[in-house]
């Protein structure tokens, strides 16, 4: 194998790829990213065996072949060549164990693995088929992300829930996460070839890896679905991943129906005022009372260590006076992702859930468990 390849694009895709891979693996392949050049076109891929990400880039390729070489050493010495450079990459004549790495006076022989060992992880077939924009992929995942929960023992409950629902006769394909303190629930209009599709929970690394890829992503996305694996493709990347092998709870049971309170409050002034006040709370519990009154509402946060902070918002509130507490933390990443400039509770009293609301985007949706404070 020899190629020629312009350094920019050569990092970005190696910036892509290299990120699954982990600094500590057991199985010394997985270090590695496994690199094909024919045709003109250079092949990245790389795997912890749960997700494989793999992208092509244009490449001047002087001889056909395949080498693998570690992922994150290979990223840093093309990071830190001089920037608009030819890096040229060919495996060592005589010497298929060794990969040389140069642009201009600057020389590398990298330690390689054979390619033989690297694993495939074949997608298989993949029955169910359609097509998202990027930017609703994108809102998607970050009006959930922050839902899931990070608790080993509920490995069900670490990922995106992804299925089509039917309520009447309209069809949506809903994204719902859940740490049993929050739920955070996003819906879009079905896409075409998605009717059918199984419900499936998406892990929370796989997650994170798209959000990252989807910020170089334009036009739409194309998405492939089987019950085990969940494909997404787009410009000239491909990710796979596994799903979780698990049933998320039924969340709808969770989703209150009957709470008859409304307070709308700004969403912006309202996230400033929680985190203000929240200075002084202690880290593990950073609960903070709400004090609902006509036409306003009473944060307060008491530290017996530190002392205490108080701080008035207006807002629209006309029911019987309540005094509920919630974590600051969970406040913040709701309102943090309220669009439109007004935030709506829905409150029933101070031990049952609450539902919050974004006023100018009904497609979102929240519920909150309260603290006791």
């Amino acid at each position: 194998m020899k190629i020629n390849v312009e350094r920019g694009a050569f990092l970005k895709a190696l910036g892509h790829v290299q990120s699954v891979v982990e600094r500590r693996n057991t199985i010394p392949i997985l270090s590695n990213v496994l690199i094909e050049a024919a045709k003109g076109q250079l092949k990245l891929t790389a795997t912890d065996l749960d997700i494989e990400i793999v992208e092509s880039l244009p490449s001047d390729v002087l001889r056909n072949g395949a080498a693998t070489a570690p992922a994150h050493m290979l990223y840093d010495i093309v990071r830190k060549m001089p920037e608009g450079s030819q890096v040229q990459a060919e495996v060592v004549a005589g010497d298929s164990g060794r990969l040389a790495v140069s642009a201009g006076s600057i020389r590398f022989e990298l330690a390689c693995l054979p390619r033989e060992d690297f694993p495939q992880m074949s997608a298989g077939a993949m029955p169910h088929r359609f097509r998202l924009a990027a930017a609703d992929l994108i809102a998607l995942i970050e009006k959930t992300r922050f839902a899931i929960s990070n608790e080993e023992t509920r490995f069900y409950l670490n990922g995106i829930y992804v299925h089509a629902f039917k309520e009447g006769k309209e069809s949506r394909l809903r994204a719902v996460a859940t740490d049993g303190h929050r739920l955070a629930r996003y819906e879009l209009e079905l896409p075409e070839g998605a009717k059918d599709i199984p419900g499936v929970i998406v892990p929370r690394k796989t997650v994170a890896e798209l959000r990252r890829l989807l910020e170089d992503a334009d036009g739409a996305i194309e998405i492939g679905l089987s019950d085990t694996k969940v494909q997404f493709s787009f410009n000239s990347v491909e990710l796979t991943s596994k799903l979780i092998d698990g049933s998320f709870p039924d969340y709808q049971r969770v989703i209150p129906t009957a709470n008859d309170k409304v307070l709308t409050l700004d969403a912006k002034d309202f996230s400033q005022a929680v985190d203000r006040v929240s200075t002084i709370s202690a880290d593990k519990t950073r609960a903070v009372k709400l004090n609902l009154g006509t036409d306003r509402v009473t944060l307060s946060v008491v530290n017996p260590e530190s002392g205490t902070a108080t701080e008035d918002v207006g807002a629209n509130y006309n029911a019987d006076a309540i005094e509920i507490g919630f974590n600051a933390r969970y406040l913040l990443d709701i309102t943090g992702q309220i669009a439109g400039k007004d935030v709506r509770f829905l409150l029933a009293d101070a031990g049952s859930p609450t539902l919050v609301e974004d006023t100018e985007d009904p497609r979102t949706l929240y519920v909150l468990m309260p603290m006791r404070v």
